[in-house]
């Protein structure tokens, strides 16, 4: 096996023994255009320097495959989805084969001429996200003096079309400690499902992990507060679901990776990649691309999707630990950017002789000083896109 500071290359890596699952979720990365400047995207770093993005029909072509093999979900993503001209003609397409499809956008640039056509096309669910329950700070953390009214006025219109209101908040340091504003918020708009996401760290996340990683009672408190409002919520009546989503930095396992890599989870990324999970391309592997493999070579026989399949690839202490079938060793991308193995136990955990990484996040997350700067996703990629 070559060392993790080389590319491994795009090879045919026998089929495992054990049966394989199937993409049941099929995330289309559609673009990494964007208008906002999120210091958490999920965006490569690089995002800008990527190939050209997939057309309407190698999308499509995508699509069939994908459903073929038992997908059945489709997510719509970015980027801002939206940037897409051809996007309510896939979504119609979508429906055609027999998916259900979810929309993940900022609802900027949205209206509701657009959402009455993405009804009209067949779309199932959208989901809008947030910066922040004030607007101060949400607009700030997007890059628009207009993001948060915008968001506002959407999320209401497409509860007003019929949709779930379904609701995301990416929680950190700048907002954490508002976690009752932002439930009430939730509250106040109807919302039916409401994910508070705590940061994971990875790509931009990362990169600004020392300004964005909350303290241990900050993350406390806001569970708590959230528990709180989910017992008076439902003494209320009101079916809203509130998940809570803790960061692995205050966790003592890890958890499974993408509920196991290769299992249930397919990315396809603008330009084609092929992906276990939205973070993968940061690894030291050529991972396949659309443009030059079906999605069944993909899924079944390319390195990239088999590696991390099983439990050869793994080292000590995970290759003799009782629990790894619960965890599969974690995250692939966590243990290479900390580790600098991604074949090493992820940090996260407590057998991980890397974990006092982990630790000293924690730690310094209690020192932060209030000036430390943040790097936002467009200050580097701007002027790529305009090029091009």
């Amino acid at each position: 096996m070559s060392r993790t500071g080389s590319v491994m290359s795009e090879t045919v890596e026998p089929t495992p023994a054990k049966p394989l699952g199937q993409p049941l979720w099929l995330l289309a990365e559609l673009t990494y255009k964007c208008p906002l400047q999120c210091p958490y995207c999920s965006n490569p770093l690089d995002f800008a320097d990527h190939g050209e993005e997939l057309t309407t029909e190698q999308w499509i072509e995508v699509f069939r495959e994908a459903r073929k093999m038992g997908a059945a979900q489709l997510g719509f993503s970015g980027g801002e989805p939206l940037v897409r001209r051809d996007l309510e003609q896939l979504i119609a397409e979508g429906r055609k084969l027999g998916y259900y499809t979810n929309l993940i956008t900022s609802g900027i640039g949205l209206n509701a001429e657009r959402i009455a056509a993405f009804r009209e096309a067949g779309l199932d669910h959208i989901q809008i996200s947030f910066q922040a329950s004030d607007e101060t700070v949400n607009n700030m953390l997007a890059g628009s003096s207009k993001a948060f009214e915008q968001k506002l006025k959407m999320a209401r219109e497409v509860k007003a079309q019929g949709y779930p209101m379904v609701l995301n908040f990416v929680t950190h340091r700048h907002n954490i400690d508002r976690i009752d504003r932002i439930i009430e918020l939730c509250v106040e708009l109807e919302a039916d499902y409401v994910e508070l996401a705590t940061c994971q760290y990875y790509g931009w996340a990362h990169e600004n992990r020392e300004t964005l990683l909350p303290t241990q009672a900050q993350l406390e408190r806001a569970e708590r507060i959230t528990n709180e409002y989910r017992d008076q919520l439902a003494a209320a009546g009101n079916p809203i679901k509130l998940i809570f989503v803790t960061p692995d930095y205050y966790e003592e396992r890890p958890k499974k990776c993408m509920n196991g890599w290769g299992e249930i989870f397919l990315t396809v990324t603008p330009d084609g990649t092929a992906l276990p999970c939205h973070s993968a391309r940061m690894l030291p592997i050529e991972f396949p691309n659309v443009k030059d493999h079906s999605l069944q070579h993909i899924w079944r026989d390319s390195f990239g999707f088999n590696h991390f399949r099983g439990d050869d690839w793994m080292q000590e202490p995970c290759r003799s630990c009782d629990e790894k079938e619960q965890d599969l060793g974690g995250c692939r991308c966590q243990a290479y950017m900390l580790a600098g193995d991604m074949n090493a136990a992820d940090p996260v955990c407590s057998k991980s002789p890397h974990h006092h990484k982990i630790l000293d996040a924690r730690a310094a997350a209690e020192q932060v000083s209030e000036d430390t700067p943040i790097t936002f996703r467009n200050e580097r990629n701007s002027r790529v896109f305009a090029r091009g």
